[in-house]
């Protein structure tokens, strides 16, 4: 018989709940979430849901995380860091704290630091892919001292972590230099797209750009990318402010991401106009 395993999901957003539904689908976990949003005037009607799909709402991170073997941080961005401070307040030698917001790789080395120095396991998480579709199994790449042995105990649960740095802060560092790129080609095809249409030329533009890069159909990527940022922009945008955190703490000029942020913000809820 299995050990049950007990997981905390600090946040419990879209990316908590999906988590949260695999994890107990696998009969062998028990899951405490906590979310702002619990204290908030949706609050009861909040931990309601989270009851219902068999997810114990706690009042607090504190209480959330007094039993955990393995306390998840998905909350946004903007508060990996003041989370991660909190954590390192309560946690207890030897939990770990699974780190998977996109957040630049200058936050997540102080987050490291604040929660390794209270005896808490920290690991970086960054998330490779959008989380609905491959749920649990999205692929996460982990970084950190405990990167590689926190791995062995996450992927025994479902997921898909894949150690590749003891360097707090490198593991994200290659997601979002990978976003400049991902989420920069997709602000300028939806431009490029948008101007073409209103001139009337789309049809030769993308003639000329599948000329130019064969084996690429501009006309289905360009409705693709623009589906993308019209669904995830908001999103998008504030990873690419982290992207231009990182660049800026490089001493490079992060202009350019913080542009292509404003591109995606720009374009969510744009679909179709």
């Amino acid at each position: 018989m299995k050990n049950t395993v007990n997981l905390t999901l600090i946040g419990y957003g879209e990316v908590g709940r999906i988590f949260a539904r695999d994890f107990l689908a696998r009969g062998d976990t028990r899951v405490s979430a906590y979310d702002l949003k619990f204290d908030g005037p949706d609050g009861e009607a909040l931990k309601e849901k989270a009851r219902a799909a068999g997810v114990t709402p706690a009042a607090n991170p504190v209480e959330a995380a007094a039993n955990a073997d393995i306390v998840i941080s998905a909350v946004t961005a903007s508060s990996a860091l003041s989370v991660a401070e909190q954590a390192a307040t309560y946690l207890k030698p030897g939990q770990i704290f699974f780190d998977i917001n996109s957040a630049s790789p200058g936050t997540k080395t102080k987050a490291a630091k604040a929660v390794s120095a209270c005896g808490a396991r920290y690991v970086e998480g960054a998330v490779m892919a959008p989380v609905p579709g491959p749920d649990l199994k999205v692929p996460i790449l982990a970084g950190g001292p405990e990167a590689e042995a926190a791995s062995v105990l996450l992927n025994e649960l479902g997921m898909n972590v894949k150690p590749v740095t003891t360097e707090p802060g490198r593991a994200s560092a290659m997601k979002l230099c990978r976003s400049i790129m991902i989420k920069g080609i997709e602000a300028l095809i939806v431009d490029c797209a948008a101007a073409s249409d209103k001139w009337g030329v789309q049809d030769e533009v993308f003639a000329s750009l599948n000329a130019s890069f064969p084996g690429t159909d501009f006309a289905d990527l360009a409705k693709y990318m623009a589906q993308r940022v019209n669904e995830h922009g908001v999103r998008r945008a504030a990873e690419m402010r982290e992207a231009a955190m990182m660049l800026d703490d490089l001493g490079m000029d992060g202009s350019l991401s913080r542009a292509v942020a404003d591109a995606q913000d720009r374009g969510a809820g744009k679909a179709g106009t």
